[in-house]
This record gives structure tokens, sequence and C-alpha cells, in this order.
């Protein structure tokens, strides 16, 4: 039997990672093997509709995306299945990894004069990450540039950029931020922070340092499991931050949305995004 096919109003149809305005995107999304949908390769969908990470100690002035004050209307319930799978991992996705990366500068406060060495290296957005094992679904640079303050007390001079990915059934997003960063511990702490500082967004696994195999310096890793529209999505997540760079990398699986949060192995999800990391840094100039 044939799935039917969701429309884009299905997908979120709110103004934020799809199209400006909430117009409709072009084209139906390709078929997945099981009748699932892939997210939306005509446009990323808006996080905020879903529920936005609160930020407790206090959004700057202009609300980054996903923060109390940024206007984004009531969500639109999808109309199948489908389309409220992909919809939950578009949401939880972006809005954990979004939110996140705008915390690390909002909550680090305004003003600062920066490190001396200044930049070495910017974040791009590949086609493909992890040796190809992830396509590019949608560049979503514009929004996160936006989203995220571009100085604050710890970071400065800051451009933001952002992609989400897809590989089979699982949906990566990866946010990253370059400029000149004082203390990167500082930032991967005000990162996780972000992530987790809703009540919808529970930590399950407790984030700690993963060196990965194929060598760099450790992430700091971890599973939250965040609740969307009455569906639990667990999301095993990445950070790490340097003089220069940070970076924030989050997956879900629509094969197994709710999976046991204890199940994810950590290593190998650091293994990957130490590949990610090592293919989106480029030496600035």
């Amino acid at each position: 039997m044939t799935t039917p096919q969701p429309s884009p109003q299905e997908f979120g149809g709110a103004p934020g990672f799809g199209a400006p305005g909430g117009a409709p995107l072009p084209g139906p999304p390709p078929q997945m093997p099981g009748g699932y949908q892939a997210p939306n390769a005509g446009g990323y969908q808006a996080p905020g509709p879903y529920g936005a990470p609160q930020a407790p100690y206090g959004a700057p002035p202009q609300a980054p995306y996903g923060y109390p004050g940024a206007g984004m209307p009531p969500p639109v319930p999808p109309k199948s299945n489908a389309g409220k799978v992909w919809a939950i991992i578009g949401a939880v996705a972006g809005v954990v990894v979004l939110g996140g990366i705008a915390a690390a500068v909002a909550f680090s406060g305004g003003g600062g004069g920066g490190g001396a060495s200044g930049p070495k290296y910017r974040v791009t957005v590949p086609q493909t990450l992890a040796d190809g094992s992830y396509t590019l679904a949608k560049d979503i640079s514009a929004q996160a540039s936006s989203s995220i303050p571009h100085d604050g007390a710890n970071e400065h001079g800051i451009s933001s950029v952002g992609g989400q990915y897809t590989s089979g059934t699982k949906s990566l997003v990866m946010v990253g931020m370059y400029g000149t960063i004082d203390d990167p511990g500082t930032t991967v702490e005000h990162a996780i922070r972000g992530m987790k500082s809703d009540s919808r967004t529970q930590v399950a696994v407790t984030e700690r340092e993963f060196t990965p195999s194929g060598g760099g310096a450790p992430l700091t890793c971890g599973v939250d499991v965040r609740e969307e529209m009455g569906q639990k999505v667990t999301l095993g997540f990445c950070v790490w931050a340097d003089a220069s760079t940070s970076g924030n990398v989050a997956q879900t699986d629509a094969s197994d949305l709710a999976k046991d949060p204890q199940s994810v192995d950590l290593q190998a999800f650091a293994d990957t995004v130490g590949k990610i990391r090592n293919e989106v840094r480029k030496p600035l100039g």
C-alpha cells in the first residue's frame, strides 16, 4: 500500500528554516524505505513552533531564534504519521542545536576585548560529512547567523553557519561558529546548558569527554531526551570549542525515535563527529 505524500504544510508550515513566511516548499520530499519521508530536502523546518528553549539567564536584546519574543506562531499539526515523524525530527534537532549555540554566546553576556591572537579557522558547510556518509539536505547558515549573537563576553566577531544532513533514516544537524573565543571550556559549558534549558528536554546520559579514535582534541558528548507532540525523541550530541571555532552536532533516527538512551554508542558518535570537525574546520585565508 502506498503511503500518502504529506504536503509541505504537514512538515510545520511555519516561518523559520523553511520558505519565508511559511510559504509551501517546492516539491514533495523523496520516498524512503519503510514508508518514511526524508527530512524536507526543499527546506529545513522551523524548530521554533515546537517549543523553543527558554533562556533563564536572559536572552540578548534582539532575541535569537528559539528565544521568547522571536514571534513564532503556534504549530500546525501534521496530518499523517509520516509527516509527524519528520516534523518531530526536524524540530528536535534544530531547536536543540541552534538554541544551544545561541545560548553559548547569550549566556556569556555582552562586550569584551577578545583574544590577541584572533581567529585561525572558520567553519564551513560541505555537501557531505563523515567521509560521504551524510548528505546535505539544507544549508541553514542564514538562520544561524540571524539567531546567534555576534559578540559576547567570551566570544567576539562571531560568524555562524549550519546545515541539516541525512543518512538513511538518520537526521543530523551541525551548527558552528567562528571568530575569537577566549575560553573554549566556557563556550562548551554554555552550549550544553542551552540545549537543556527548557522543560521539554531532559538529560538522559550526562555529557563527558570522548577522544575520537581518529585523533584530535576531546569532544564533549551526551544524550538528551526531548518530548515533541507527545513523542519522546532520543538525541545524541557532541560539542567542541577551541580558540577560534565551536561546533554542535546532534543526531536523531526515525527508525527508533525513542531508543534507549543508554544504548547510544557515544564513542562511535564521537568518532563520527571527530571526522566532521576535521571536514568543516578550514584555515582562514
